[in-house]
């Protein structure tokens, strides 16, 4: 039996894409050259590994048996290029993943903290929502990734950085109302102030509706800004309140005149900020030196917001 590394990547990209111009085009190769790999796997296996239709395949039963060995297989040589890779400790190339809430205002610190450390490191941000992270990391295209928990997926094991607390932000008549109102503020008890938040993909998002104790569906949540930078312009315009990331608080108090921002009562709703890579390959010290740094800057970031003009 000859089964080859790359007839089980070739897989492995079938399985996930479920049609061969697809799957071709995400291992960089032609359709025709995809095909004559799975039809190799396959004579060698002894048996059909997919279900050819007209529009798409689907995985026979024996094909998610072999799809099973396959991504341990494929797990097992990510590890095996990472030890190899990373042998000298944090050196040469990094890709780095990154959340876009977390992105614009960790980066600046953490790569001066980087290029400190070793200016000879290359650094390559990919700034993508935590799904998208997720499939970067399991296919080896990024080394580690920043997101906030929970992990998207199995297979990813991660390491916690900082706590970074949400904020109340509005402008001043909104949270001058809130404050008018008896008792603690708590996020649960905004009554019937508008709340605006990103747009669905974005963890932030359900992070906020499940500390506000809203679902999409009520009438006071509005799901459409892109970035914290928008939702800061409009919330200082008066259009509603939002859920302000610590590590972002300083950063857009300053570019949008009129924000103004509250602290919770205790305990102080937050969200965790971890570093992430694929399971299984044992402890790298590459990763811990990485974790050290960007904590580092995590802590600095978080703690401008927690001081007392704040």
């Amino acid at each position: 039996m000859n089964i080859t590394l790359r007839q089980l990547g070739y897989f492995r990209a079938l399985a996930r894409h479920r049609n061969f111009g697809r799957a071709a085009e995400a291992v960089h190769v032609s359709q025709p050259a995809l095909s004559v790999q799975i039809r190799a796997l396959e004579e060698a296996l002894g048996a059909p590994v997919v279900e050819r239709r007209a529009r798409d395949v689907a995985l026979t039963p024996f094909g998610r048996q072999v799809l099973a060995h396959a991504e341990r297989v494929m797990a097992e040589i990510c590890a095996l290029e990472e030890t190899a890779r990373w042998r000298g400790g944090l050196a040469g190339e990094l890709a780095l993943g990154i959340i876009p809430t977390v992105a614009p205002y960790l980066l600046p610190g953490a790569l001066a903290r980087l290029r400190a450390r070793d200016i000879a490191l290359d650094v390559r941000v990919r700034e993508a929502r935590t799904d998208d992270l997720a499939t970067d990391l399991r296919a080896g295209r990024i080394d580690a990734a920043l997101m906030a928990l929970p992990l998207p997926c199995e297979g990813l094991e991660a390491v916690t950085l900082f706590e970074d607390r949400f904020l109340l932000a509005g402008n001043a008549a909104r949270l001058a109302a809130l404050d008018a109102a008896p008792g603690a503020l708590h996020p649960g008890a905004l009554g019937t102030s508008p709340i605006l938040l990103l747009e669905d993909g974005h963890c932030l998002t359900d992070q906020a509706l499940e500390i506000c104790g809203r679902g999409r569906g009520h009438a006071q949540i509005d799901t459409g800004a892109a970035s914290l930078g928008t939702l800061s312009r409009l919330v200082a315009a008066g259009f509603g309140l939002t859920l302000m990331p610590e590590i972002a608080a300083v950063t857009e108090a300053r570019a949008a005149p009129g924000l103004e921002l509250r602290r919770f009562a205790a305990p102080e709703p937050a969200r965790s900020i971890v570093l992430v890579r694929r399971a299984g390959a044992g402890r790298a010290q590459w990763f811990d030196d990485l974790a050290a740094i960007l904590r580092a800057a995590g802590e600095e970031a978080t703690g401008m917001a927690r001081a007392p003009r704040m």
